[in-house]
């Protein structure tokens, strides 16, 4: 490992980081080799893809659960339930990752791209009016990094305008906003297990919702376009075999008994990383969540460095490529995070895409703490911390 080129000292940590995701757990292991062993691998044939989706479901506040492939496809499937259909326009937030976008271009939709709020870094109200047309048909909520949308505000809007409001909740997974599970609070909720993700196996998503004929509707789409009462080659409407496996279900199954564990650690790590830059007088802090947020189930650590000196024109933002070299030669590598959606060039002509000074200012200043760092404990929240300081401790590196 390099040493940091500020004072050519010993990185600040030179353990390894949890892995992520980690090795399966002996529940896990037990389920899939039933499941090898029964030769009921797909979802038509056995039952843990049905016993997933009703759990998880339960678990995330909604009454109806669907299971199928991964989570951008869940966001396609749960618009195109929701009604919206070619031509119609869907708000989506700038700040986010694009199979927000390539998700309603899959529907022959068009993606407006709005600006989320210079704090917490969501969409709110305030945000998603000038967004909104007379084509507009559905509001995409992005719970981002695990920490909820302002849901009440945005539920609110979207109810005066009768529009569906999606919850892509595919980084929070266990998270509550007033105290209810986050999924269940819009028209549908989307979840997604790739591999990065709280909950995984390797890929996967899932629907959640309390509408019954949405459900239907979702699980038709997903099952080339049966009935669940219907005949095997009774095809009632266009769908696709987008399901999951029972190999799959028998990964995530288990894995709903540890999550609550798991978020209660990683927001464990999350404060102590708080406590130990509030204490510092430098210009780190964490992206502060949103009102309303119960539960943040942390599947990033959000960073914002800088000096707020005319954010506007990006005077007092970081060097970026420095302090991702430098972070990472002290053993605590960050990622850059999500580029303003509205002006990625495979995009370009695709989307309407507003002014988003938020979101620009944010793709200058904030970093990411990666998911398997916050699972690991107190040592490495001080790791986290100590890196920090010893990077931005200097203005004159840091600084553009």
């Amino acid at each position: 490992m390099t040493t940091l080129a500020v004072d050519g000292g010993e990185p600040t940590r030179s353990a390894a980081w949890p892995a992520w995701p980690p090795a399966a757990s002996p529940e896990q292991q037990a389920l899939l080799a039933d499941v090898v062993e029964s030769g009921r691998w797909g979802a038509t044939a056995g039952p843990l893809c049905d016993q997933l989706a009703e759990r998880f479901a339960q678990q995330h506040g909604a009454r109806h659960g669907i299971v199928l492939t991964n989570g951008t496809l869940a966001l396609f499937v749960a618009l195109r339930a929701a009604g919206v259909r070619p031509g119609d326009e869907v708000v989506i937030p700038a700040y986010t990752f694009v199979a927000c976008a390539t998700s309603v271009l899959l529907l022959g939709a068009v993606p407006v791209v709005a600006d989320v709020d210079g704090d917490h870094l969501h969409l709110t109200a305030e945000t998603v009016r000038p967004a909104l047309s007379a084509r507009t048909r559905a509001v995409m909520a992005v719970h981002l990094a695990g920490s909820p949308a302002p849901m009440d505000e945005l539920v609110a809007l979207a109810a005066g305008r009768d529009l569906a409001v999606i919850e892509d909740s595919a980084q929070a997974h266990g998270a509550a906003y007033r105290g209810r599970p986050v999924g269940g609070l819009g028209t549908a909720g989307t979840f997604s297990f790739q591999s990065s993700k709280a909950m995984t196996a390797g890929e996967g998503g899932l629907i959640v919702t309390d509408d019954a004929g949405l459900a239907e509707r979702a699980w038709s789409a997903c099952n080339v376009g049966r009935t669940r009462v219907g005949a095997w080659y009774h095809h009632a409407d266009i769908g696709w075999n987008l399901r999951m496996t029972e190999l799959q279900a028998a990964l995530l199954l288990p894995w709903l008994d540890r999550l609550g564990e798991e978020v209660a650690a990683r927001e464990a790590f999350a404060q102590d990383v708080q406590l130990g830059l509030d204490a510092w007088d430098g210009p780190v802090r964490v992206v502060p969540d949103p009102p309303g947020t119960t539960a943040n189930s942390r599947h990033l650590l959000m960073l914002r460095a800088g000096t707020g000196e005319r954010r506007a024109t990006g005077e007092g933002a970081p060097d970026r490529e420095w302090v991702l070299a430098a972070m990472e030669a002290e053993g605590v590598a960050l990622d850059a995070g999500y580029p303003p959606l509205g002006g990625m060039a495979s995009l370009r002509g695709q989307v309407r895409a507003l002014a988003a000074p938020g979101t620009e200012a944010a793709a200058r200043e904030v970093f990411w703490v990666r998911q398997p760092y916050l699972m690991a404990g107190p040592d490495g929240a001080a790791d986290v911390v100590a890196a920090v300081r010893r990077v931005f401790g200097d203005r004159r590196a840091w600084l553009r």
